[in-house]
């Protein structure tokens, strides 16, 4: 059974930085390329940012592109979005995502295991 554990979500206020965590059990974790995915309240869930299996390689969505960075470590089977310069429309829930296989994905389409969730939630 494969299981994603997402942490350290919470309340910051603008400007502010977190890091959230995805722990990942079940699976040959460096096979599969990882995402980050957020939904706003009242909006679809949409890319954050992937990272493939050996982290070679990265994508950003625009919003975020150069203020987030994904990285992961495979030895500790853990994906990270270290997160800065946090805006208010940053507020949503982030999600863990694990891919089909190990190449690029487009959407949420794409990722066939998901983590729980965490609420990210940015003050002005």
């Amino acid at each position: 059974q494969v299981q994603l554990v997402e942490s350290g979500g919470g309340l910051v206020q603008a400007g502010g930085s977190l890091r959230l965590s995805c722990a990942a059990a079940g699976r040959a974790f460096s096979s599969y390329t990882m995402g980050w995915f957020r939904q706003a309240p009242g909006k679809e869930r949409e890319i954050v940012a992937v990272i493939i299996g050996s982290g070679g390689s990265t994508f950003y969505a625009d919003s975020v592109k150069g203020r987030f960075t994904i990285s992961r470590d495979n030895t500790k089977n853990t994906m990270y979005l270290q997160m800065n310069s946090l805006k208010p429309e940053d507020t949503a829930v982030y999600y863990c995502a694990s891919a089909f296989g190990p190449g690029w994905v487009r959407s949420e389409r794409d990722m066939r295991y998901w983590g729980e969730g965490t609420l990210v939630t940015v003050t002005v």
